[in-house]
């Protein structure tokens, strides 16, 4: 069928309508200005597209509570599936009635606990695994994820602390079958668009009403910017932290495109 000239006129016309509908939509998808400063950050550290290019993640993590127990674990981790593998050569605060090596999985589905090559079907054990596993997951792609459908993200105004300027932005949730869900308040620095330090919760924990403060350095990392260096305890809503000592927790030896298998993470 020939078209004439006319025609082609108003499919062009209608064409660019919705290039320029498209356009606009694009540029207002934002809940709000704080779900637009969340966009800003994440793009500054590097988006999950840009971590998920480096397939899989290993590196060593350490957590220390200030009586000086430690958790010390080669982290595994591959992004498509988010599996979990870590392997504790210490671990004085999870699990501490296992001596010598334990090993904890997630392959997708499920999750498992190793000792001395046996596997372990205790309960308690394993609910501390699973909890174990897909927090530090998180916590390693936290930036990234903020952008997860299901959020909600409340501007709530600028504030200075320490001659720097930042931007608050409140993040919260969908509830599930109307369970506490964390809440974070994210400090975005005007300068760097870097979270230099944010406030949240531990629901799953009970850590609800009074939230914790992370303080965070970071690192560049094959382009992407990694919060390696961690310092958390507790706070209010107005980020005044307490007398009591920081937790620390270090991220050292980050390396990606390890070509990992995926029957590390299987039971």
């Amino acid at each position: 069928m020939k078209l004439n000239l006319q025609t082609l006129l108003i499919i062009t016309v209608l064409f660019m309508s919705c290039k320029e509908q498209k356009g606009s939509d694009e540029k207002t998808s934002f809940q709000n200005k704080g779900h637009q400063l969340v966009y800003e950050m994440v793009q500054t550290v590097g988006d999950y597209s840009k971590l998920a290019e480096k397939k899989d993640v290993v590196y060593t993590y350490k957590y220390q509570t200030p009586d000086g127990k430690t958790d010390l674990s080669t982290e595994k981790y591959i992004f498509d599936g988010e599996l979990s593998y870590g392997a504790y050569k210490q671990h004085e605060r999870t699990l501490p009635e296992y001596e010598g090596l334990i090993e904890q999985g997630y392959d997708g589905k499920a999750y498992w606990l190793r000792h001395k090559g046996n596997y372990i079907d205790d309960p308690v054990s394993l609910k501390r695994v699973k909890f174990n596993r897909p927090t530090n997951f998180y916590w390693f792609t936290m930036f990234q994820k903020l952008l997860d459908p299901g959020l909600t993200y409340e501007y709530l105004g600028e504030k200075s602390i320490e001659e720097k300027r930042y931007d608050i932005v409140k993040i919260s949730f969908d509830s599930i079958n109307e369970k506490p869900t964390d809440i974070y308040q994210i400090y975005i620095n005007k300068d760097t668009k870097l979270v230099d330090q944010f406030l949240f919760t531990v629901a799953e924990v009970g850590v609800i009403d009074q939230p914790l403060l992370m303080k965070l350095e970071y690192e560049e990392i094959d382009g992407l910017l990694i919060p390696t260096q961690r310092i958390y305890k507790g706070s209010n809503w107005e980020a005044e932290v307490t007398d009591a000592p920081w937790i620390k927790v270090t991220w050292s030896n980050i390396q990606f495109n390890n070509g990992l298998s995926r029957t590390i993470f299987e039971k």
